[in-house]
């Protein structure tokens, strides 16, 4: 009796089914109810103003062709290049710079460390406006640069409204950007491939060019394209000192608000995120190669 038992068949159970609750619907619900308040602002003010700004550009007479005739003229065209020159010297100025001091600080440790490294950082709190306006007290016609001068040499040196003072006003806000970002990655190096190279008897330059700096060279792409992307765009400091000089964002200013062309401002907005853009998708890209790279 107990073996019938035994060898009789279990009766068979319909598969069970996925609750038809919250349970099973639920999770797209809530992840949907989750993304819903960022894509909304996402949508907000970023793509729906973009979207416009572009079709303003072109909803001139010319249409599309505006965003080719707007650059081909001397003007606009002299003022991007100008913008491009002085972005790309800030960007290797920077870079040479908070390298340097960046290896330095993390190496090195003395009494007054810390504080040092936050005067360094210490420009991130000044809006564009508070820099510029530094550099018109170093620089300007009543300067420190010029009160030394003329003490000296009986003139004044002022260039403060130049591009030299431009381009001093943006190197002083991107080396605390770029200082942070190497002090991160050099931290984070290998002294043993250090120790590897002096033993093999390479130089102190070899060490820094072939192990140093191809290690530090993500963070050095990615830092000088922000570094880059941030000239570019910058206002406050070229409102404040480029009285004769002619750079992008200050073309767009006087374009949207003196001459009320609305139509070409638009277009070199979009042209400059165009530009900037590219830049930081570019550096992304070599960045991660460099990355797989050394892996």
């Amino acid at each position: 009796m107990s073996a019938c038992v035994q060898d009789a068949p279990l009766p068979h159970r319909p598969a069970a089914r996925p609750p038809a609750g919250p349970g099973w619907m639920g999770e797209p619900l809530r992840l949907a109810a989750l993304l819903a308040p960022a894509a909304a602002v996402f949508a907000a003010f970023f793509l729906l103003p973009l979207v416009r700004l572009i079709l303003i550009g072109a909803g001139g007479a010319e249409g599309w062709s505006a965003y080719v005739t707007t650059l081909a003229d001397p003007g606009h065209f002299d003022s991007l290049i100008s913008t491009l020159a002085l972005s790309a010297g800030v960007t290797l100025v920077t870079l040479a710079v908070s390298t340097v001091a960046g290896l330095f600080l993390v190496r090195h440790r003395f009494p007054g460390h810390a504080l040092l490294v936050a005067l360094l950082t210490f420009p991130l709190a000044f809006p564009g406006v508070v820099i510029g306006f530094m550099v018109i007290m170093l620089a300007g016609r009543q300067g420190l640069i010029g009160t030394i001068t003329q003490a000296l040499t009986g003139g004044k040196l002022v260039f403060a409204y130049s591009m030299a003072g431009l381009f001093l006003g943006y190197v002083y806000f991107s080396i605390p950007r770029v200082i942070l970002t190497v002090m991160a990655a050099a931290e984070k190096l290998d002294p043993r491939l250090e120790e590897a190279a002096r033993s093999l008897g390479a130089a102190p330059w070899r060490v820094v060019a072939d192990v140093i700096l191809p290690a530090l060279k993500p963070a050095l792409i990615s830092a000088g394209a922000l570094c880059f992307a941030t000239s570019m765009g910058a206002f406050g400091t070229a409102f404040t000192l480029a009285t004769r000089i002619n750079v992008l964002p200050m073309t767009i200013y006087t374009e949207f608000t003196l001459q009320a062309n609305i139509a070409a401002a638009a277009t070199l907005s979009v042209l400059l995120g165009v530009i900037t853009w590219a830049a930081l998708a570019v550096a992304r890209s070599v960045a991660g190669t460099s990355v797989a790279a050394a892996g």
